[in-house]
């Protein structure tokens, strides 16, 4: 089935959307990943910021588990079939929206309840070097985002399944500079967080846990003036739908594919906490700089083409899907190995840059930023897993992800305790990322076979095309960027270590990033004339 000319002419094209979005997420990941410097500077790279670390993701981990996975991967597409209805889907948002709050709300409940052993599974405190008492104190504070988590996804999905993205781009701002101010009155208040023994009534303790939480509140309500603005009025809707058995068949395996994903962080975790301290901290930081150009351009393509590839599957226009997968596949490769390869090279000094002031430790930083160096590879096959996700979500196979996070999950935990048994206790969080990276590898080539099978040819050689094309590119900026970087150690080597590296990274990004996309252009990689009319667009702009 082919659509018609009107409807083709409907839907925003995915590169002007995904380059709106693009602009908000960036803004959005450069806060988000500036107060995580500044709780690094206020309250180092050790037992604290582990212990909050921890708590802090634990509500991600609770959330995913309950409906997080669903909410990102189905709802959209169901949304999206729903408005085939009389009112446009109208009672059927609402009911999905009453039925996800009550289950989000009885969660929640449940989660504060039962918070000392989560911190207790994730956390190994036999060796003394974690705190689960303090993790467990910040853990009473944090895990009532979970409910205003679901309350942002589940409004986000709303408008998004109309093409609304503006308002949920923008809303992790608000979040962000809440939780810039929260670090920076925990930064003026005196004295430090008692540990031994852990009291509920500590003031930096309940201003970090209270304004965390509070910013993610804000995140979610923020996106209620753009309902209104869509026409959408929420009400209360305790009816069941037929449709909502296809939902729970699908939610079920989205459960055990974030089932079996916590149980590699569950182990990854322990390991991490285990051996020297702030290894937790570390790779939370690092992880956070990895995913940052995959959010900036892998999470806007994804959330701007999940309505087109619902669309396509539900029309069973399988040469549209094809269609779509190529080319976000080839796109993404354009824009994120040139930005892996920056990545590679200046990774050592992009920690040391960033993480080397006030309290933190200059060697933690540069251990920081050698994780991110070992494990900059796995960018792209991270970007393609996500974007398979999405592909069978959208044509409503949720058996498929979670059979190939088992296969990841197996290929991960033997490797983790590998790293354990056979590195220095600092340099466990390095081998931890790389293996992390070779899950992804492991992921994206088990789900570009298994949508072979599924859809037949997938425009395969032409995406091939592009990934030797943009890693060939990548190595060669990653070449010269490597000879500049001896030479800036030759002439700088008895400077201070931030100003070297700051230096470094500037110097460093910028060789890698011109020769890398320069090579693009005398390769003539056709997918770069995209890219390049969104930029000059952008700077017509400024």
């Amino acid at each position: 089935m082919t659509r018609s000319k009107g409807t083709e002419t409907a839907q925003p094209s995915l590169a002007k959307a995904s380059g709106s979005m693009a602009i908000a997420t960036l803004v959005s990941r450069i806060t988000g990943f500036a107060w995580k410097v500044m709780l690094a500077w206020a309250a180092s790279i050790g037992v604290v910021n582990d212990s909050f670390t921890v708590a802090n993701t634990l509500p991600n981990i609770v959330y995913e588990l309950l409906f997080g996975g669903v909410l990102a991967s189905v709802v959209i597409p169901l949304l999206v079939r729903a408005q085939d209805d009389r009112d446009g889907g109208l009672a059927y948002t609402q009911r999905l929206i009453t039925m996800a709050m009550t289950l989000l709300a009885i969660g929640t409940a449940v989660a504060v309840a039962l918070a000392p052993l989560f911190t207790r599974l994730y956390m190994d405190g036999s060796t003394g070097n974690a705190n689960p008492e303090l993790a467990t104190a910040f853990a009473y504070l944090l895990l009532p985002e979970i409910l205003f988590y679901g309350l942002f996804a589940i409004l986000s999905a709303v408008l998004q399944a109309k093409h609304v993205f503006g308002p949920p781009a923008w809303a992790p701002v608000m979040n962000n500079l809440i939780v810039m101010a929260t670090i920076g009155v925990y930064a003026l208040l005196p004295g430090e967080i008692s540990l031994n023994p852990v009291r509920m009534g500590d003031a930096k303790l309940l201003t970090l846990g209270i304004g965390v939480t509070l910013g993610i509140a804000v995140q979610a309500l923020v996106l209620v003036p753009a309902l209104r603005r869509i026409g959408f009025r929420f009400r209360w809707n305790w009816g069941l739908d037929e449709r909502f058995r296809e939902f729970g068949g699908l939610a079920l395996w989205i459960v055990g594919y974030v089932a079996i994903s916590q149980v590699g962080m569950v182990f990854t975790t322990r390991v991490l906490t285990s051996e020297a301290p702030g290894g937790a901290a570390i790779y939370a930081n690092a992880w956070l700089l990895f995913q940052l150009p995959y959010g900036v351009i892998g999470v806007s393509l994804l959330t701007a083409i999940m309505p087109r590839l619902s669309r396509a599957a539900a029309d069973g226009d399988t040469d549209r899907l094809i269609g779509d997968l190529s080319l976000a596949s080839r796109l993404s490769t354009v824009l994120l190995v040139p930005l892996s390869a920056i990545l590679t090279v200046a990774g050592s000094a992009i920690g040391v840059a960033l993480f080397g002031y006030g309290n933190a430790d200059v060697e933690d930083a540069r251990r920081l930023g050698d994780a991110l160096a070992f494990s900059a590879f796995g960018i792209l096959p991270y970007a393609l897993v996500m974007l398979q996700l999405r592909v069978f979500y959208a044509m409503k196979d949720a058996r498929t992800p979670t059979l190939i996070m088992v296969v990841m999950t197996v290929v991960k935990i033997p490797m983790l305790y590998l790293c354990a048994g056979y590195l220095r206790p600092n340099d466990v969080v390095i081998g931890v990322l790389l293996v992390n990276s070779l899950t992804f590898v492991v992921g994206a080539v088990l789900g570009q076979m298994w949508l072979w099978v599924r859809l037949g040819r997938l425009q395969s050689m032409r995406v091939v095309r592009v990934i030797a094309q943009t890693v060939a590119a990548g190595a060669g900026g990653a070449l010269v960027a490597f000879g500049v970087s001896l030479l800036i150690d030759l002439v700088l080597g008895s400077a201070g270590p931030t100003l070297v590296a700051w230096i470094e990274v500037v110097v460093l990004s910028l060789v890698t990033g011109v020769v890398a996309f320069a090579l693009l252009v005398a390769f003539k990689v056709p997918e770069l004339e995209p890219a390049r009319q969104r930029i000059t667009r952008l700077v017509r702009r400024g």
